[in-house]
């Protein structure tokens, strides 16, 4: 697993052992943020959640295009200790927060810290269907989403979320079996 482009591109990253955490595949990666960057046109000083974050690849990867700052969340002290390893290897460290706890309860602290973000990244465990939905419906209740904000879910292709009436698809696209859906505030 590594950084794909950007400043630390070529960058190796620490994945843990076995099965337990998915890292999204380079193709995929790519793939997402050539769709990020061509409906905003760059990443540059944005703010940025990354829910179930695992290793961190996600927000490392928005870091080295240029994101502003990044909130990573998991409730596994394996997958946080890992992230904050791959911050310090990637030298971003001092652009992040890690939060090692279960990601709804997150929601609702950093709402409480009156946080918003531009993107929100969604990648649970694929069999997690609830803890997706449960996610979803936090993020549509609170103003968590900057204006203009947009949640990035990545699941498995044959799973269609449920999405909160307060959010609309704005793109899904298929990658193998891994599905990208993109969802904004509806109008």
């Amino acid at each position: 697993m590594r950084v794909i482009a950007g400043t630390v591109g070529g960058r190796k990253l620490l994945a843990p052992k076995g099965t337990r955490v998915r890292p999204t595949s380079d193709r995929v990666k790519e793939a997402l943020f050539s769709i990020l960057l061509s409906r905003l046109g760059n990443i540059s000083s944005l703010k940025i959640l990354d829910l179930f974050a695992g290793t961190g690849n996600l927000g490392i990867e928005a870091l080295s295009r240029g994101a502003d700052q990044i909130v990573f969340v998991d409730s596994s002290p394996e997958s946080a200790s890992i992230i904050r390893s791959n911050l310090i290897l990637a030298g971003f460290a001092d652009k992040a927060e890690v939060i090692c706890a279960d990601a709804v309860r997150s929601l609702k602290q950093l709402q409480q810290r009156r946080v918003h973000f531009d993107i929100v990244f969604l990648d649970p465990p694929y069999r997690e269907t609830a803890l997706l939905q449960a996610a979803l419906k936090e993020i549509a209740s609170q103003t968590i989403l900057s204006p203009g904000g947009i949640v990035v879910i990545e699941t498995n292709k044959g799973n269609s979320p449920l999405h909160p009436d307060e959010l609309t698809i704005l793109d899904r696209r298929i990658y193998g079996d891994t599905a990208i859906i993109i969802l904004g505030a509806s109008i």
